[in-house]
């Protein structure tokens, strides 16, 4: 799960400290703020395939967090797990209502709450069983770090396979170029839109050699959507 990062967000020095421990020793890449503020910070400087969030935080609560980010085109599809101390059915079903992908109750053993993860990226289409993604014979082995057609190594630069992970993981949807640009380059990276076209036209190059240059398709006005629907 090397590959996968994550934001926790918890004000108990302690806990997140232990947070970070366990999500590192389990190969994550982990991001810790102590506010919501601090969280909406660092979702502005860097990539978050999954948020770790405290429902109790001073100031802005991780529940409205949570509410703000569902509302927000950039960030509505970011999974979340909100960890708390309340048990009590009725805030279980209010989490899920604003938005959050799953709820665990403190106190929760480090075990559990990984496979909870597991299954939250797993739903979300962000991690396989094997770590491999596959589109006919289209195959983005996330922990080789390869992507093969019909068996064949494609020759794609890290920012490639980024975005064809991007786009593998979030198939049949139109991205414009600028969320391309914050989800596979990062929001603290100043990078020209054409960047993204420059790196499509290279992948559709790669793509035409086994005649799948289709799965790419331009949506005038919007952007890029990948899809087997021609």
């Amino acid at each position: 799960m090397s590959n996968l990062n994550i934001l926790v967000v918890e004000d108990e020095d302690a806990i997140r400290e232990m947070l970070v421990m366990v999500l590192e020793q389990a190969d994550l890449n982990v991001t810790a703020a102590a506010s919501a503020e601090e969280a909406l910070q660092s979702l502005a400087e860097n990539r978050v395939d999954l948020l770790v969030l405290d429902w109790m935080l001073p100031g802005i609560s991780g529940v409205e967090l949570a509410r703000r980010l569902k509302r927000e085109p950039g960030f509505k599809d970011m999974p979340i797990i909100l960890l708390t101390a309340r048990g009590e059915e009725e805030d279980k079903i209010r989490g899920l209502e604003i938005g959050a992908d799953d709820y665990v109750t403190k106190p929760f053993s480090p075990k559990e709450l990984i496979a909870r993860i597991k299954a939250v990226m797993r739903r979300s289409g962000k991690l396989s069983e094997t770590g491999q993604l596959s589109v006919g014979d289209l195959i983005l082995d996330a922990e080789q770090h390869r992507l093969t057609i019909n068996g064949k190594t494609l020759d794609v630069s890290p920012t490639e396979f980024r975005l064809m992970q991007f786009f593998m993981t979030h198939p049949d949807k139109v991205y414009s170029r600028t969320h391309l640009l914050d989800q596979v380059w990062g929001r603290s990276v100043y990078i020209e839109e054409r960047t993204v076209d420059v790196h499509i036209r290279r992948l559709r190059k790669l793509l035409a050699e086994f005649e799948r240059e289709d799965l790419i398709q331009t949506v005038r006005g919007f952007g890029y959507r990948f899809s087997m629907a021609g």
